[in-house]
This record gives C-alpha cells, sequence and structure tokens, in this order.
C-alpha cells in the first residue's frame, strides 16, 4: 500500500490524527530562517531550551509535510511503496526522538526555574501578609493576632525553603503534589490547599497561645479551637486527604493490571490540574478545583472575620465538597481502558483485487484505545507495536497534512511481515503505555 493510499484509506474511517504537533508547519527554509532569528546562545537556560525545542518542533513539521506532499523520498525507494513508507517512517521517528529530547530539556531548564523562584514566591507571599496586615491596621490599631499570624507565616515559609532545599533534586515545592506520571496531581493539589492554610492555623494559635497573658486568655483560645465549631473543616480536610490517597491507589493498581493506560508527562504544568492526561478539559478534576476552591476562600473569609475561633464552615458547603470528591473518584475510576482489537480485515487499495491474506499484505486493525491519553506526540505514536503470531511489527507513521493517518486510535495498518508463518497467528497490539490487548486470529494464506 502506498503512502497516499494508506491517507485516504484512515481518512475514509475518520482516524486521522494530530500526532500531538497538529498545526501546519513553515517550509524547510522558513524554520531555518525562524531559527536564525530566534537563536539563543545563553546555555541551558529557560529561554535557550525553549528556543531549542521550538526549532525542532519546526523542523520536524517541516519534514512532515515535505514528506506527505509527496517530497524528500529518495528517488532509489520510488519503485516500493513499502519501502518508502519505512524509510518516512524511520526518518519521522528519528526527528520525533531529537523534538522529545528538547522537551526534556526544556522541561529540566524549567523546573529548575521554579526550583530557583519557589523560596522567592514563599517569602513574596509573606511580605503580601505584612503589607496586608499594615494597611488594615491603620485605624484599627495592631494586635496580637496580627503579629501571631505573622510569626506563623515565617515559620511555615521557613519550613518550606529548607524543604525545597534539601529535595531540589526531586522537584522542591511541587514535589508533593506531583503524580508518579511526571503531572501536577489534583487530588494532590487539593488536599495541600487545605493542609497548608491548616497547619499556618495552628501553628498562629501556638503562638497566640505561648503569648497569652493569663489562664482567662488561653481558656478563651481554647474555647474557639473546639471540635463543635471546627467540625465541618475537619471533615473537609479529612475528605480532601482521603480523596488524594484513594486516587493514588486506585489509580495504582488500574494500571499494574492494565485496565489503565499512562504515558508520563515531560513536565508539569498548571493545566494539568483542569485537564486529563491528553490535555483535554476533564469535567471531574475541573469541578473538584473549583468548589474547593471556593471553599477555601470561603473558610479564609470566616477567619478574617472571626480570627479567634475557627472557620465554621456549614455543614452544607461540607456535602457539596462530598459530593465533589465522589465525582471526582468516580471519573478516575471511569478513564482510561485497555487497548481492544474488535476485527482485522487485508487493506485493499482502491481498484485492487480482493483476497486473503498473505505474507507482504498490508492488514487494518480496528478497534479502540490504540493511541492512549498523552501518546499523541510522534516520538510516542512512534513506540506502538503490533505482534502477528511471534514476530514484533513497529507501525509505520504515515503523514498526512497536519497530522498522521497511521497510526491512530480506532484504526492501524501494518504490513504482515515474511517471518510469519502461513496459517492461523494471532494479532496483538501494544500501545506506547506498554499496554497489550487481547489476542486476535488471523488467518494467513500460503
Amino acid at each position: 500500500m502506498s503512502v497516499d493510499a494508506a491517507g485516504r484509506q484512515a481518512g475514509q474511517h475518520g482516524q486521522a490524527t494530530a500526532g500531538g504537533y497538529g498545526r501546519t508547519a513553515p517550509t524547510t527554509e522558513e524554520g531555518a530562517a525562524a531559527g536564525a532569528r530566534t537563536a539563543c546562545d545563553c546555555g541551558d537556560c529557560p529561554h535557550g531550551a525553549r528556543t531549542g525545542h521550538r526549532q525542532a518542533v519546526a523542523a520536524f513539521l517541516a519534514l512532515r509535510e515535505d514528506f506527505a506532499a509527496g517530497r524528500g523520498v529518495p528517488a532509489g525507494l520510488a519503485h516500493s511503496a513499502g519501502a518508502a513508507r519505512q524509510w518516512i517512517s524511520d526518518e519521522l521517528a528519528q526527528s520525533a526522538r531529537a523534538v522529545a529530547e528538547r522537551a526534556a530539556a526544556e522541561g529540566r531548564a524549567r523546573g529548575e526555574a521554579v526550583r530557583r523562584r519557589a523560596p522567592l514566591v514563599l517569602w513574596g507571599a509573606v511580605g503580601a501578609l505584612l503589607l496586608g496586615q499594615a494597611l488594615t491596621a491603620i485605624g484599627a490599631g495592631w494586635t496580637d493576632s496580627r503579629t501571631a499570624a505573622l510569626a506563623a507565616a515565617v515559620a511555615l515559609a521557613a519550613l518550606l525553603t529548607v524543604l525545597v532545599r534539601r529535595h531540589r533534586e526531586h522537584g522542591g515545592l511541587l514535589a508533593p503534589v506531583v503524580g508518579e506520571d511526571g503531572r501536577l496531581s489534583t487530588s494532590r493539589t487539593v488536599a495541600t490547599a487545605w493542609l497548608l492554610p491548616a497547619g499556618w492555623l495552628v501553628l498562629m494559635w501556638a503562638v497566640r497561645l505561648a503569648s497569652a497573658p493569663d489562664a482567662a486568655a488561653r481558656h478563651r483560645l481554647l474555647a474557639g479551637f473546639g471540635l463543635a465549631r471546627g467540625a465541618g473543616l475537619l471533615t473537609v480536610v479529612a475528605i480532601a486527604c482521603a480523596v488524594a490517597v484513594a486516587a493514588a491507589r486506585l489509580v495504582s493498581v488500574r494500571v499494574r493490571a492494565g485496565r489503565q493506560q499512562k504515558v508520563p508527562a515531560e513536565c508539569p504544568r498548571a493545566g494539568d490540574l483542569l485537564t486529563d492526561d491528553a490535555g483535554r478539559g476533564s469535567f471531574a478534576d475541573a469541578q473538584y478545583v473549583l468548589l474547593n476552591a471556593v471553599a477555601v476562600v470561603f473558610a479564609a473569609v470566616r477567619l478574617a472575620v472571626e480570627p479567634d475561633r475557627l472557620p465554621d464552615l456549614p455543614w452544607g458547603l461540607v456535602a457539596l465538597a462530598a459530593v465533589s470528591a465522589a465525582t471526582y473518584l468516580a471519573g478516575k475510576y471511569a478513564e482510561g481502558g485497555r487497548p481492544v482489537v474488535l476485527s482485522v480485515v487485508r487493506a485493499r487499495e482502491i481498484g485492487g483485487l480482493d483476497g486473503p491474506v498473505r505474507t507482504g499484505d498490508d492488514i487494518e486493525i480496528r478497534g479502540s484505545g490504540f493511541v492512549p491519553p498523552g501518546a499523541q506526540p510522534p516520538h510516542r505514536l512512534a513506540r506502538t507495536v503490533v505482534r502477528i503470531g511471534g514476530v514484533d511489527v513497529q507501525v509505520p507513521l504515515v503523514p498526512v497534512p497536519g497530522g498522521f493517518a497511521n497510526p491512530s486510535d480506532g484504526v492501524l495498518v501494518v504490513p504482515v511481515p515474511a517471518d510469519v508463518e502461513p496459517g492461523r497467528a494471532e494479532v496483538r497490539v501494544i500501545t506506547a503505555a506498554g499496554v497489550e490487548s487481547a489476542a486476535y486470529p488471523l488467518f494467513v494464506q500460503e
């Protein structure tokens, strides 16, 4: 099957994908000119890494569009459609690996920049708290509660700064909220958003108890810290922490059992909190983050109004947080799935003759889950493998304008190699996440 025929065939089934870089590419000359204009000679800084990544992406897009238009194939391969397709796939895979290396370098540079700026952000927050307290103290006067709040913020910022420096090789300040797949964990971030203010609140009350002038003042402070008033806050914090542990366990069990496909990310991004692994908006994640953000703001307002007492969260808000947490966990349980092969047929070019599957023919594997979320970049697509009998066949990358016709999430087109013995053979799909589908029978004619 020729490259153009493979593209037409995938287009007929509506399975063409963008392959992670779905925008229109510049020509090779335009990409080189853009690279010259944006060249950076500042070493491994974030700007230089970002520029190198953009140049590699531009070069890959130009190469893909040239191949999609039929340009750049050596004349010695023009007589063999299969050889030309394999050569194009290898060239694209090699270029995609260069893009992946540049993306990894940019991710490392970005992570280093975040680690360097984390102490500045922490102490900037302390400075903002001091400024806010100074402005609100005009006319009302400075109080012991303001001093305690500032002292607790300084202590917490100092503790976090020490942790950032000691664990800078493991992500620094972001290490507790980054999942095993290299993305920001929504559940861990929400739990941290509750635990950090709770820790600051406990430190503030400890400072106030230590500086209380007499036993009566200490009893008044402890009365505001009672369980009856803080039951709502304690329940919401417990729910957030339980969801973080349950989500991590649920995903880990499903990945190990092959019921969910996980592809690691190059680096954590803020958008991970509201999207799935493929970068699409996730309802379960978005509603969980937004509702808890509103609840945290509500608790902060209640604390500002009554600084001598725990924030009294109404049970209606606690019930909303519980429903949101249940929705989030249900969404985690429902997402993903292993690849499924529904049928395997002989791929016939337009005008070709019908017949049985023989070695050297192309077969079309139809199903779902062949491209898991996060595997859309070309270097991930190139890792898709079809096992026919005992022979592993690399799924070739077939470029079309703006993306790839093969592989796609629902259709794979691969040749039957000569090493496959005639007779009954089993076809399995192994995705970029390493998950293998169940076997599907294929009969190869002599």
